[in-house]
């Protein structure tokens, strides 16, 4: 399977154990993406708001064989 395209992932998510729509390792170096956890607005690139309901994105942290690599930043979400 190719890696999705992650400039196109970002909004309101929730963690899941199973059924995900992506499975994500969290890494420091080499990321795919470059988040930033938000409060309010996720409308960016890289920018996920986590929420308990009606989530955009079900994201399961898996540490073998992810869909993608995320790197979890305070500034300059996006694109590495």
């Amino acid at each position: 399977m190719d890696k999705p395209d992650v400039s196109k992932i970002f909004g309101k998510v929730i963690f899941v154990e199973t059924s995900p729509d992506y499975k994500v390792q969290i890494v420091e170096h080499f990321p795919d993406l470059k988040v930033k956890f938000v409060e309010h607005f996720p409308d960016r690139i890289g920018e996920w708001e986590v929420v308990e309901n009606f989530p955009d994105y079900r994201i399961q942290i898996v540490k073998f064989f992810p869909d993608f690599k995320i790197k979890v930043v305070e500034n300059f979400p996006g694109l590495p």
